[in-house]
């Protein structure tokens, strides 16, 4: 590929990426029950996966804010913003896998401040689709971030179209558009363009435009 569909495509993959992330984020990673003492009946709540894991939110912002960052930076500065897209996919990798794994550490107080919740156990049931959803996301990350450290410093940047088009000014222009620049008019030029006025049978001192 180009320079340009290689940039195209990174920028794409960042932003599906943190689009997958924030989707994911928002929604229930986990079944929790709470199992409080008698007579007190046990609670079911769900925890989304901002909650079990706040990276998973904030690598999704993360990958928005490069997909954009790719077209004002350069050369190195490139090379950082993909250092940074990698380290979110591995961020959201990371969370997605300790979730499937059913490493998920639930603190009651966590909860809510019900009562017997100090004294009650915690049952966590991660689910599955969405935890492999940021995983997907996260795996998605991790490929646009090394494209962009491994070919983002020769990608071309945002404002070098628009500064080459301001450079072509004055006789540059003219030499790139094969018209020469116009040079001021002189006493000869107009005593001939009166001759030809009056050859054409058109008096030069009349000032109706019309005649």
């Amino acid at each position: 590929m180009n320079p340009r569909r290689e940039l195209t495509t990174a920028v794409l993959l960042c932003a599906v990426a943190g689009g997958l992330a924030l989707s994911a984020g928002g929604q229930p990673w986990a079944a929790v029950t709470v199992t409080r003492p008698a007579p007190l009946p046990p609670v079911d709540t769900a925890l989304t996966g901002s909650a079990l894991a706040p990276l998973v939110p904030a690598a999704g912002l993360l990958l928005l804010a490069a997909a954009v960052a790719l077209f004002a930076v350069r050369s190195w500065g490139r090379v950082v913003v993909g250092a940074l897209v990698v380290a979110a996919g591995l961020a959201l990798g990371t969370a997605a896998v300790r979730t499937l794994a059913g490493a998920v550490a639930v603190d009651p107080a966590d909860l809510g401040s019900q009562i017997g919740l100090d004294r009650a156990e915690v049952a966590v049931d991660p689910s599955v689709g969405w935890p492999v959803l940021a995983l997907l996301a996260g795996v998605v990350g991790v490929l646009g971030g090394l494209l962009v450290v491994l070919r983002g410093r020769r990608w071309p940047g945002l404002g070098q179209r628009y500064q080459r088009t301001g450079a072509e000014t004055g006789p540059a222009a003219a030499r790139t558009t094969g018209t020469a620049p116009r040079r001021p008019e002189t006493a000869e030029d107009r005593h001939q363009a009166a001759w030809k006025a009056l050859d054409g049978g058109t008096d030069p001192t009349d000032d109706d435009p019309e005649r």
